[in-house]
C-alpha cells in the first residue's frame, strides 16, 4: 500500500500586505527628520511653555516648586496683567484696521505707476532695514519734549498740544501704536503691492473702460481677488503686533509711567528678566499663547466665510 505524501503550500497572501507596508514605512523615513525637527523646536517649547507656568521659580539657576495653577490664578487677580490685556487689545484694535485698510489703498496707488513710484517702494523698505533699537532710538528723538513732534505743533500755532509724549499715560500708548502703525504700513504695502502686480491688468482696463472709479476697483475687483493674501498679511501683522510690541515698549517707557503702556509680551519679559519669577511670566506666556490661537482661527474663520460667499 502506497501513501502520497502532499507537501502544504505556503500561501503568499500575506506578501503582498507585508510589501506594501514595507514600503510605506521606507517612504517615511526621509520625513523623519524633519518631524524629529518639529518635535524638537515646535511642539517641545510648547510643551515646556506650559510645565514651567506650573512652577514657582524665580531665575533660572534657583531651584523649582512645582505649585500646580497658583500662577494662573495669580494672573487672574492681576491688576497688572488685566491692564497689559487691555492695552493689548487696544493696540491690536487700533493698528490692524489702519495698517491692512491703509497699506491695501496705498499698494493699489502704487500699481497705477504714479511718478516716483519706483523711489516710493523702495522708500517703503525703511522700517525694515532699521533694528528695533535704531527705530526706538528714532522716535524717543521725535517724541521728546524738544522733539519733531512738538516742534510741528509750535510751528502750525498749536503749542497748547505740545506734551511729553511718551512720559504721559494718556499719550504714551498711542505712541507706541504709532510707531507700530508706520512701521507695519509700510511692510504690507509692499506685501500688498507685490500681490496687486500679478493680478490680470485686463480686468482692471476692462472697469476703467466701464467708468468704474478708483474706489469701486478697489472695493469690487482688488480686495475680492486679492482677499486671500489679504487674510495671511492679516496673520502676519496680528502676530507682529501682539509678540512684538515688548521691544518697543522696553525700550521707550518700560511700561510707564506707571503701567499704562505695558502689554502682554513686555510683562512676560519683564517678569522673567526683570522680576525674577520665571514661573509666573509663563503663565501670562500661556494666556498669550491662547489669546494668539484665538485670534489666528478667528481671522482665518473670517476670511474663509468671505471667500465662500463671493
Amino acid at each position: 500500500m502506497s501513501s502520497d505524501t502532499v507537501t502544504p503550500r505556503r500561501s503568499s497572501a500575506g506578501r503582498p500586505a507585508r510589501s506594501s507596508l514595507v514600503r510605506s514605512v521606507a517612504g517615511l523615513l526621509p520625513t523623519i527628520p524633519a518631524l524629529v525637527w518639529f518635535l524638537l523646536f515646535s511642539v517641545g517649547p510648547i510643551a515646556a511653555l506650559f510645565y514651567f507656568a506650573l512652577l514657582e521659580w524665580r531665575s533660572i539657576n534657583a531651584d523649582r516648586t512645582f505649585v500646580g495653577l497658583d500662577n494662573f490664578v495669580r494672573v487672574i487677580g492681576d491688576d497688572v496683567a488685566r491692564q497689559a490685556l487691555v492695552n493689548s487689545v487696544v493696540q491690536l484694535g487700533v493698528s490692524i484696521p489702519i495698517i491692512i485698510v491703509g497699506a491695501f489703498a496705498f499698494a493699489y496707488y502704487l500699481n497705477l505707476h504714479p511718478p516716483g513710484h519706483r523711489f516710493i517702494r523702495t522708500l517703503l523698505f525703511t522700517p525694515v532695514l532699521l533694528s528695533t533699537p535704531a527705530l526706538a532710538m528714532v522716535f524717543s528723538g521725535v517724541f521728546a519734549p524738544s522733539g519733531l513732534a512738538n516742534a510741528v505743533l509750535g510751528l502750525v500755532g498749536l503749542d497748547a498740544i505740545q506734551r511729553p509724549w511718551l512720559a504721559e499715560g494718556a499719550t504714551g500708548l498711542a505712541a507706541i501704536i504709532a510707531i507700530g502703525i508706520w512701521s507695519g504700513l509700510a511692510i504690507s504695502t509692499v506685501m500688498f503691492a507685490a500681490r496687486l502686480s500679478a493680478l490680470p491688468s485686463e480686468v482692471f482696463e476692462a472697469a476703467e473702460l466701464d467708468g468704474c472709479s478708483h474706489l469701486r476697483r478697489i472695493r469690487s475687483i482688488a480686495w475680492p481677488m486679492a482677499r486671500e493674501f489679504v487674510g495671511v498679511v492679516t496673520t502676519l501683522q496680528f502676530l507682529w503686533t501682539l509678540f512684538g510690541s515688548a521691544a518697543l515698549v522696553l525700550l521707550l517707557t518700560r511700561g510707564g509711567p506707571g503701567n499704562d503702556t505695558v502689554t502682554l509680551s513686555f510683562l512676560v519679559y519683564d517678569y522673567a528678566f526683570g522680576r525674577q519669577q520665571v514661573g509666573y511670566s509663563q503663565a501670562i506666556a500661556v494666556g498669550l499663547f491662547i489669546i494668539g490661537a484665538i485670534g489666528l482661527l478667528g481671522i482665518r474663520s473670517f476670511f474663509n466665510e468671505k471667500s465662500e460667499e463671493s
